[in-house]
């Protein structure tokens, strides 16, 4: 009897404990916890792993295909898997998405309002298609100008980088969708990119490497942060509490969750106790390895608690959780002109010896691959799949140039034959560039019947390995001949020469720009590259861009150079033998920043420093500007300008101290027309 009465007593306090099951809610999480087991807290904290991404290869079944993961669900709790897609120049799943221009473009315009409203449009295309975080900005400094993912990123200065982040985060949230700032912290080179220890003294650290991200946090709280790949100062940053805890949460206040980058099993209780919420892509193994870790008393079940919170918080917030409907439609169209503004605005104009704007009744040679197949953003996780790409010689024709038609059906007929090729990676990550066609002088000779000759300089780079010297850097052999040629057919002629630099990162011009009569950097431009530069060639748009860079005479003259694994032979320089997978790194490496704070302009603030060939927030206009004297007020500083010249345009106003200091961006002010614009002065820029 007594033995009945006790199993009685049991199955009462299972069948209360049913009846006070609850679902989640943002009110509720607390309660929720109390609720999970061990292995549902495991669970939620590591990823579903790959199969959002390989959704249709394996007979995966998921909300988004193509999107880089997704957490898991906790059906009897009501806690759904949300799902987590690449970025940042546009939403990266297999359906069709808007290609917005790279990160270095974006920082290129100066203006916050308008990345802005890239971030919205990039926000409303990942609601509409089922995403709830968006995998991006990478924000990471651009220490070198052979990082194979500059091009995602912003700028070589700080404050630059960290406020322009702080624009596409408010924008993307302002959606309801969160964000996940990237890579946390000093991941500056693909190179053993897994592994590499990144050596960097504390306040170089401070000035240079975090503070871009200090801003972002607390001008705009993204929902998360993704930990880099690299160890910092011997640390895997997804393990360093210090990194993590002390810095982003105590000093920072950071509020949301830190995940990790796409990582393979590493210690994942390590990665737990510094306060890295959420392994990604996750997989089995970790979960189990975390039970295990709980009950042999290695890792506290309140520490993984504290990240099982996080998660949850996040979760609440996102519209799978709320419920928001998806229309799977965004307007492409309207995104599409958002697009090409902020590729009109992020264009450089770096040399004009008065051949531009063009005269409407000009017609047009056009020199290079990337005249006719532009290059609108680097390969790897910032890849996107767009509707369209408009080339340069489309947008010519669109605006009413006539483009030499010989040397458009010679260019087409090689490019149909040089195809390259497409795989199943290709598709999810990207294309090279075409190889550059082999240019003769016949060939530049029979074009010469045109007026002006515009030669197109084309460069691809990506994730996962770094950029080289030969043919990359520097022009090659090939390129450098054959804009010789053109310089000196077209020149002898009395007829002029523009160059137009479709790349995702420095190069070297100081060996070749006086070939040209104009030099423009329309970086990678978008899906509406074309259409953008065709509207600052004819003078449509007057160029407004500035350099978030510096444009080195030599690549040596920048300190970074003697510490940096560049490689002249363009072979990889995986330390893994080029394999990038964590398990098949034999040994590990490091990279000391042993140039310290002389990274980009601040290594030629020196008076016996070298010439740069572009100095960092160089651009030219089609009109000309006058600034007031800065008027400074507490933490702002007030300048007033009136465009002097004959047409209208925009101004960026940039203020050194020696260290960029503030900066803002006017509306298009017409001849003689002014405006003031009050900006925030970090006086504490380094």
């Amino acid at each position: 009897m007594k033995r009945f009465i006790t199993l009685f007593a049991a199955v009462c306090a299972c069948a209360v404990l049913v009846a006070q099951e609850i679902t989640l809610s943002p009110d509720n999480i607390d309660a929720v916890i109390a609720r999970m087991t061990l292995k549902e807290k495991a669970t939620i904290v590591v990823g579903a792993g790959y199969k959002s991404m390989l959704a249709g290869q394996f007979g995966f079944k998921v909300p988004v295909p193509g999107a880089a993961g997704m957490t898991q669900a906790i059906p009897r709790l009501g806690i759904p898997a949300i799902v987590l897609s690449d970025g940042p120049a546009g939403v990266r799943i297999q359906q069709t998405c808007t290609g917005f221009p790279i990160g270095s473009m974006l920082s290129s315009t100066w203006n916050t309002e308008l990345v802005e409203e890239v971030g919205e449009a990039i926000g409303a295309e990942a609601l509409a298609y089922g995403v709830d975080v968006l995998l991006a900005p990478g924000m990471n400094l651009q220490r070198n100008p052979l990082c194979g993912r500059n091009f995602e990123y912003f700028s070589e200065d700080p404050l630059l980088s960290g406020r322009t982040a702080a624009a596409y985060i408010r924008g993307v949230q302002g959606r309801g969708v969160g964000t996940s700032a990237k890579h946390f912290a000093s991941n500056n080179q693909e190179t053993n990119r897994f592994w590499n220890d990144s050596r960097v003294a504390p306040d170089v650290l401070e000035a240079l490497y975090l503070r871009g991200f200090e801003i972002a946090v607390k001008e705009a709280q993204p929902w998360t942060i993704m930990a880099s790949y690299n160890r910092l100062n011997g640390i895997h940053t997804q393990q360093d509490r210090w990194l993590l805890t002390d810095v982003l949460r105590g000093r920072w206040g950071f509020e949301g969750l830190v995940m990790t980058d796409w990582t393979g099993k590493r210690d994942t209780p390590a990665q737990i106790a510094a306060g890295c919420d959420l392994m990604e892509p996750g997989g089995a193994s970790q979960t189990r390895e975390l039970v295990r870790s709980v009950k042999k008393g290695e890792l506290p079940e309140e520490a993984l608690d504290v990240c099982v919170r996080r998660v949850l918080e996040l979760i609440v917030k996102t519209p799978t959780f709320r419920g928001v409907p998806r229309s799977k439609a965004p307007d492409l169209e309207a995104h599409a002109i958002v697009a090409r503004e902020a590729a009109e605005e992020g264009i450089v104009l770096l040399d004009n010896d008065g051949v531009l704007p063009l005269k409407a009744s000009a017609t047009l040679a056009l020199f290079g691959v990337g005249s006719y197949q532009a290059l609108p953003g680097g390969t790897g996780s910032g890849h996107v799949h767009r509707p369209y790409v408009v080339s340069l010689a489309s947008g010519l024709q669109t605006e009413g140039f006539q483009i030499n038609s010989y040397l458009s059906d010679t260019y087409g007929g090689y490019l149909s034959k040089n195809k390259p090729k497409k795989t199943f990676l290709s598709g999810m990550l990207g294309s090279p560039a075409a190889p550059e066609m082999p240019v003769t002088r016949e060939l530049v000779e029979k074009a010469a019947s045109s007026d002006i000759a515009i030669f197109t300089i084309s460069r691809q780079a990506g994730e996962g390995g770094d950029r080289h010297m030969e043919d990359d850097f520097l022009l090659s052999e090939g390129e450098r001949q054959a804009l010789t040629d053109v310089s000196e057919v077209f020149h002898s002629q009395g007829k002029r020469v523009v160059v137009v630099l479709n790349i995702g990162g420095v190069i070297e011009t100081a060996s070749w720009k006086h070939l040209a009569d104009a030099v423009l950097l329309a970086w990678q431009p978008g899906q509406e590259g074309g259409s953008a530069l065709a509207r600052v060639l004819d003078g449509a748009v007057s160029p407004s861009g500035r350099l978030p860079v510096t444009f080195p005479v030599d690549y040596f003259d920048l300190p970074s150079s003697a510490h940096f694994p560049y490689n002249y032979s363009g072979r990889s320089t995986m330390a893994s033998g080029g394999k990038d997978r964590e398990k098949d790194v034999p040994n590990v490496g490091y990279t000391d920043y042993a140039e310290g704070l002389e990274v980009g302009y601040r290594a030629f603030l020196r008076a016996d420093a070298p010439a740069v060939s572009y100095p960092f927030g160089h651009g030219l206009s089609y009109t000309s500007f006058e600034e007031s004297r800065p008027v400074f007020s507490g933490d702002t500083v007030e300048v007033t300008v009136r465009n002097i010249g004959p047409v209208a345009g925009k101004h960026a106003v940039i203020i050194m101290n020696p260290t960029l200091c503030a900066f803002g961006k006017t509306r298009v002010l017409a001849p003689g027309e002014s405006e003031t614009l009050t900006m925030k002065y970090y006086a504490e820029n380094r």
